[in-house]
């Protein structure tokens, strides 16, 4: 093993004791409640990939949180901040919503989280624990994160962020996420706030 990925693992490893040291922490899992809107963007995507909004299967328990799927979620975390780089959609598709995978090494936070998910999936993590989630930044702009469902609490994997924070170490207000046993549906979180994003009506 080369010293470059062994340091990778060392620190993947570092996070992950830091991870089993903190399980304890105040509130690790997300309060979700029924269904909510969907976003504009993600209803688009949903009839043009249909495929990508079916129901999901095992949704009944979190994802075990191993050392090696820690260090699977960090790298994936990882290697798609630096891939690809900001684009708005408006810049690329001339809309302000329009959700995709990254296009020519270009996307913005949409198209990072389906890009983080994809790879995920690929490496076994079943579908209803990577949860697309609707946050609210501090300086009240809208925000799309990938939020990993786990045995030690709701990971958060970020554009704007290189670490994996659990969600309730974040400064972000969430909103409402995918639902574990849905991918075309979405539930609140903390339904009192207000919804910054363009949505259309739960079906």
């Amino acid at each position: 093993m080369g010293t470059s990925k062994y340091n990778k693992v060392a620190l993947a490893m570092a996070g992950l004791f830091a991870v089993f040291a903190t399980s304890a922490a105040a509130q690790p899992f997300m309060h979700v409640g029924g269904l909510t809107t969907q976003p504009v963007g993600h209803y688009d995507f949903c009839q043009r990939m249909p495929a990508e909004c079916q129901p999901t299967a095992d949704a009944s328990s979190p994802t075990e949180l191993t050392r090696e799927l820690w260090a699977e979620i960090i790298n994936v975390n990882n290697v798609v901040n630096i891939a690809v780089r900001p684009r708005t959609d408006m810049e690329m598709w001339g809309i302000e919503e329009y959700w995709s995978y990254p296009v020519n090494g270009y996307g913005d936070c949409e198209d990072y989280v389906l890009e983080k998910r994809n790879r995920l999936i690929e490496q076994g993590v079943p579908a209803s624990n990577l949860l697309i989630t609707v946050v609210r930044q501090p300086n009240g702009d809208g925000h799309a994160v990938l939020v990993v469902h786990t045995s030690m609490g709701d990971f958060v994997l970020d554009n704007l962020e290189m670490r994996v924070l659990r969600w309730n170490e974040t400064e972000y207000s969430f909103l409402k996420r995918q639902s574990s046993q849905h991918a075309g549906m979405w539930v609140g979180i903390n339904d009192d706030r207000d919804i910054l994003v363009g949505s259309v009506a739960a079906r």
